[in-house]
């Protein structure tokens, strides 16, 4: 059986201190390797000017090496926002965002290939989960935008195709790399993390000591509505998440934001407003409103611009802090999984 090879650019920087010594190369070599996959952010090997020929080629026969190769990027004629389609070493296929604000460049990225969450009007679900995505693969979405745009990324939002919770310790390792100062150096509180609601792993994440923002997709204000649009909601009672959420503010002191996608005629009426109030009273958070994303698989409806804005307003007559978000690249494949669902329905039918 063939032996698997060590995701090199998935180890800390002490780890690969570990490898330089196991494969007789200096400590110093760690240094240098790190500085090249998370500073320069090289594509592979060859790109290493200072890195021996022999070391080279230890590295290429024992180790893999991630550089995520681009199929496809759309861009918007509207805002600039970027997305982009990548190709893994495995051929499965995710995407990320890149968008353009004033307080600097944002990216958006996917945590698993497809996703098992189920979530009614979501496209990144359809076909199911296939895997979690390793750190390096989380890393590399980031790093290949970068390299793209040539622009340096100051926020990354875990909030595209997957559940990052449901692939717990590679988040939790990209984070590290991350935000380490030998790396990107990006700030904790720079990254937010969204989940559907795995209470478990929600408390987990509170009790790391990390100051990351966690995003709740709650989509619903009664435990009725939320089952209707999210399958978790089967297995974790309202009450359940909003707890954990409470938990996660307590040990953190960071404000919790609820994101709440508004569906015509399913959740955007008065009295989901009004229950919406009653749920996070007394939370500290931030509601951010979603005119959902049109999808052909779903017969789901986004809610009309007035009632988005009259459901914002009952909110903020309770002093609620809300928004509505800035609707990015709206004329490309603006919702997760959309590019890279037509890319599996074309390559199907082209092989018909």
């Amino acid at each position: 059986m063939e032996d698997i090879k060590t995701d090199i650019k998935s180890l800390s920087l002490e780890e690969l201190k570990a490898e330089m010594k196991k494969i007789g190369e200096k400590p110093f070599r760690a240094k240098q390797l790190y500085e090249w996959f998370h500073v320069k952010l090289a594509r592979d090997y060859d790109e290493m000017t200072n890195i021996s020929k022999g070391l080279k080629e230890k590295l290429k026969s024992g180790y893999t090496y991630t550089a995520l190769k681009i199929v496809e990027v759309q861009t918007s004629q509207i805002d600039g926002t970027k997305k982009y389609l990548f190709e893994l070493a495995d051929k499965s296929l995710v995407e990320s965002v890149w968008m353009q604000y004033h307080h600097g460049n944002s990216v958006c990225i996917s945590s698993q290939v497809g996703c098992r969450m189920g979530c009614k009007f979501c496209a990144s679900t359809i076909g199911g989960l296939e895997r979690g995505l390793t750190p390096s693969e989380m890393l590399d979405q980031i790093y290949a935008i970068s390299k793209d745009t040539g622009e340096r990324v100051s926020n990354v939002v875990v909030m595209g195709t997957g559940e990052p919770l449901d692939n717990y310790d590679n988040l939790l390792k990209f984070i590290t790399l991350l935000t380490d100062e030998n790396g990107l150096n990006i700030s904790q509180r720079n990254i937010t993390v969204s989940t559907c609601g795995i209470v478990e792993n929600m408390r987990r994440l509170a009790d790391e000591d990390l100051q990351i923002t966690l995003a709740l997709s709650l989509h619903g204000s009664t435990q009725e509505k939320r089952r209707a649009l999210m399958p978790i909601a089967d297995k974790y009672d309202l009450d359940e998440v909003i707890a954990a959420c409470q938990y996660y503010f307590e040990k953190t002191g960071r404000r919790i934001t609820f994101e709440y996608s508004l569906v015509g005629g399913v959740n955007d009426m008065e009295e989901d407003a009004e229950n919406l109030c009653r749920l996070v009273s007394g939370l500290n958070c931030h509601i951010n409103l979603i005119p959902v994303n049109l999808i052909k698989e779903r017969d789901y409806t986004a809610s009309q611009k007035k009632d988005v804005m009259r459901f914002k307003e009952r909110l903020e007559k309770k002093h609620i802090n809300v928004t509505v978000r800035r609707e990015m690249g709206r004329d490309i494949d603006g919702a997760c999984g959309q590019l890279r669902r037509r890319h599996h329905i074309s390559d199907h039918t082209s092989k018909i």
